[in-house]
């Protein structure tokens, strides 16, 4: 439609100069003594056509003429930039292929061609980022090369060119150099100048999944089971981990925490700095508890903390692993002194919905010898102990009877789940 449009327009232009020329009868008349110049009123319009064309096209010649310098000064302005992002280029394809020496090389040429750029007054508007990154990628190459000191050396020139005035719109610059000297703090197992670093970063960039990540390592190689465990809290909620191995993390990190504490008072502040769903996971419960025991806490505390464990298990047909299982039977076992009515309660309630487990069966028997109601501990032991997998929680069960047998003097029967108890104690 465009072309057709153009061609009519052509085609009426043409019909118009057409139409003035032919019907144009005027004359234009020159006179330069002696002489007079006759010439049609065409020929003039023609004549000053073709003038023009002809200065304009000189003019644009001389222009052209007058660029040339310029223009040559452009193209080698230009050549030079070209070999300047090749070589940066190929400085960070050598780094990701693990020649570090070509990449360091590279890097070098970039910077040294940023310089004769600068030198010769041709400032670009993204130098400065050049100039940072060929120092960081050189340096980057360093530190895989163990060349400490040059390392150290460019990255201090790539946190002065990020520190300069030009670079205060570019905080990135400075922020990710940081985190590269922080990283590679952690390759050199110096975790303090990693939190260092990480503790130059402003409140935002500190908070970022890099930087937690990085905080993260450097806590765990410190064992600050404290902190690591704020920063993969953190973490989780940046959803920086998956679901499952966020709760993994987490777990374990608990666990040092309160393997760290080296009286019940400090257990007990590390329980108070756990969350509530740190606190219902079994897993730290159990371990809490055990814990608790070994430091000679109270084995009320013990329960406790062992109540949402307790709950899980008794909860239905999912309950606990078998594992699980075992060490919550075995830690609830030793928490019994003192127990009060609640508890007895609880366990008599679960024992009678579910008449056929025997860890309930174990438990039941083991809370009626802590009341001293023998006959019901005999009669609870007796169905539990040849039905339990556990080697340690049969070889207690048959050390109960043993006892019990003994306590009202029957020998065979004594004598009897004493050979039980060592069969069993030898799978333990």
């Amino acid at each position: 439609m465009r072309a057709a449009l153009w061609l009519i327009g052509l085609f009426s232009i043409a019909v118009a100069a057409a139409l003035f020329a032919g019907s144009n009868q005027g004359s234009v008349t020159l006179y330069w003594p002696p002489y007079r110049i006759d010439l049609s009123l065409n020929m003039v319009a023609v004549l000053l056509l073709l003038s023009f064309l002809l200065l304009y096209g000189a003019l644009r010649g001389i222009s052209v003429m007058f660029e040339l310098p310029q223009q040559a000064r452009r193209w080698r302005v230009q050549q030079k930039e070209r070999a300047m992002h090749g070589a940066a280029l190929d400085a960070v394809t050598q780094l990701q292929a693990g020649r570090f020496v070509r990449a360091r090389k590279a890097a070098l040429s970039a910077l040294a061609q940023e310089k004769a750029l600068h030198e010769a007054g041709e400032d670009m508007p993204y130098g400065l980022q050049l100039r940072v990154l060929s120092h960081v990628l050189a340096a980057e190459s360093s530190h895989a090369l163990q060349d400490h000191s040059q390392r150290d050396q460019h990255w201090e020139q790539a946190m002065q060119e990020a520190a300069s005035a030009d670079a205060k719109r570019l905080p990135e610059l400075r922020e990710g150099t940081q985190l590269l000297a922080a990283q590679w703090a952690l390759d050199d197992h110096n975790a303090h100048a990693a939190l260092d670093h990480l503790a130059q970063l402003p409140q935002g960039a500190a908070r970022r999944t890099l930087a937690l990540r990085l905080k993260l390592k450097a806590a765990r190689q410190l064992q600050q089971a404290l902190t690591a465990l704020d920063t993969a809290r953190l973490l989780a909620k940046h959803r920086a981990f998956s679901a499952a191995a966020a709760q993994s993390i987490i777990k374990g990190l608990a666990m040092e925490l309160i393997n760290d504490a080296h009286d019940p008072d400090q257990l007990q502040q590390a329980w108070r700095s756990l969350d509530n769903n740190e606190r219902s996971m079994p897993e730290i419960g159990i371990h809490a508890a055990r814990r608790l025991r070994q430091l000679g806490g109270s084995p009320a505390q013990m329960r406790d903390w062992l109540l949402p464990a307790w709950e899980r298990f008794t909860a239905g047909s999912k309950g606990l692993p078998s594992l699980q299982t075992e060490r919550l039977v075995r830690v609830l076992e030793d928490s019994l002194e003192e127990l009060d009515a609640d508890w007895l309660a609880r366990i008599e309630a679960a024992q009678r919905q579910r008449p056929h487990d025997e860890y309930l069966q174990y438990l039941a028997g083991c809370a009626c010898l802590e009341r001293q109601l023998w006959g019901k501990a005999q009669q609870w032991l007796q169905q539990a102990a040849p039905s339990l997998h556990d080697p340690l929680l049969r070889n207690r069960a048959w050390q109960h009877l043993a006892h019990l047998a003994e306590a009202r003097g029957d020998d065979t029967a004594a004598a009897q789940a004493w050979k039980q108890a060592a069969l069993a104690g030898a799978g333990v």
